[in-house]
């Protein structure tokens, strides 16, 4: 009969002291957009939403799907043959021209900073071998990463199809997602870039049309968005201090006093709390795991003032085996577990590794050691 593995659980009572902890402000900012979300980045958590689950038409934020998925193809610095196809996609441009050829590279630049409906066409039928094969690659990156109210049908977010959609927290997902990616971090915060033209004795200059990388002093990225039928939609990213929120708006008409509103209240009603240091952690009343216990990363979780007390913290360690005592190799044995108010928000695995003590030198070593040196013999040789 098989028995399942045992949890030892031990319950921590953490005792968080900020500074500077900011007093709670009234959590529901006014937004015009139908649908908005506030997360914090790290963790996901949401500070402030309206409506953001119902499914919207969503324009050229789309375009954060298609970037992303052309930087993780590994060939931005490959040459992208423009085809005449590309070259006529309706609605924002970068004016490519058939038989161009352009670094993939420069094509997503085009993509995040001008919308270039044309560089969507383009960086769609180089990654994904045709628009079709794209578009599959899209709709398997958002149910991998989570974004279960989504239907992608182009990659440029223009209304040629019915069945393109997606909510403000799955785009806030995405976003997320995005921004773990360093070379995205750096397309998405570009203000101007410069894109060499094969066929003109000048360059392509692009600005960003992301207004809120000047407008706001904490923006650090975005994507912007317009059709007739979705309206205005945005997705921007800033950061203040510790903290990097996410903030997106979908059918907004003062979208970018919507951004900043939310941005305000979430810097000034939440904190970065630092619930579990990252190191060794006490587990004193076990007999095999004390002193030998840590995490690798530190447990951060956005809080209000009046929450900060809220935490506590459960080490759900596995029953000690024999081969940890004994073994000098690190092993995952449990997870510390985070509680806001009694709900687990976060976790994080808890590593336990032997450390091999020192022997002590016996009066024979100090005395041999005492020989080495008088003979002239050192620990080079």
């Amino acid at each position: 009969m098989r028995m399942k593995s045992k949890l030892l659980t031990i319950s921590l009572v953490v005792s968080l002291f900020m500074v500077n902890i900011p007093q709670k402000v009234d959590a529901s900012p006014g937004v015009s957009a139908a649908s908005a979300v506030l997360i914090e980045q790290k963790t996901g958590r949401v500070l402030f939403e309206k409506d953001a689950h119902t499914k919207r038409r969503i324009a050229s934020i789309t375009k954060i799907m298609t970037a992303i998925l052309a930087i993780e193809s590994g060939k931005l610095n490959q040459t992208v043959k423009v085809s005449e196809q590309a070259t006529r996609a309706e609605g924002s441009s970068v004016y490519l021209k058939p038989g161009e050829e352009i670094k993939l590279n420069d094509l997503v630049y085009g993509l995040m900073l001008r919308s270039g409906n044309d560089t969507a066409v383009a960086i769609a039928e180089k990654v994904g071998g045709s628009l079709d094969g794209f578009v599959y690659l899209m709709n398997q990156k958002a149910k991998e990463i989570g974004m279960y109210n989504t239907h992608f049908s182009n990659p440029h977010g223009l209304d040629d199809h019915e069945n393109h959609y997606s909510t403000a927290y799955d785009m806030a997902i995405l976003m997320r997602y995005a921004m773990k990616d360093k070379t995205f971090q750096k397309i998405s915060g570009t203000k101007v870039y410069k894109a060499p033209n094969p066929t003109e004795n000048w360059d392509r200059v692009w600005k960003n049309k992301n207004r809120l990388l000047t407008k706001y002093k904490y923006t650090t990225g975005g994507k912007t968005g317009y059709t007739k039928r979705a309206k205005r939609t945005l997705v921007t990213t800033a950061t203040k201090g510790d903290m990097n929120l996410i903030a997106v708006t979908l059918n907004g008409p003062d979208d970018w006093n919507d951004h900043i509103s939310m941005y305000e209240g979430g810097f000034k009603e939440y904190d970065m709390a630092e619930v579990v240091a990252k190191g060794k952690i006490d587990a004193a009343n076990t007999k095999y795991y004390k002193g030998v216990l840590y995490v690798k990363k530190s447990i951060v979780y956005p809080a209000t003032n009046n929450e900060m007390n809220l935490f506590s913290v459960k080490l759900k360690l596995n029953k000690s085996k024999k081969k940890w005592i004994v073994s000098k190799n690190e092993e995952i044995v449990g997870k510390a577990a985070v509680y806001l108010d009694g709900k687990v928000v976060q976790e994080e695995p808890i590593y336990f590794q032997k450390v091999q003590e020192k022997k002590k030198k016996s009066l024979f070593d100090f005395v041999k050691e005492i020989f080495l040196s008088i003979v002239g013999v050192n620990g080079n040789g």
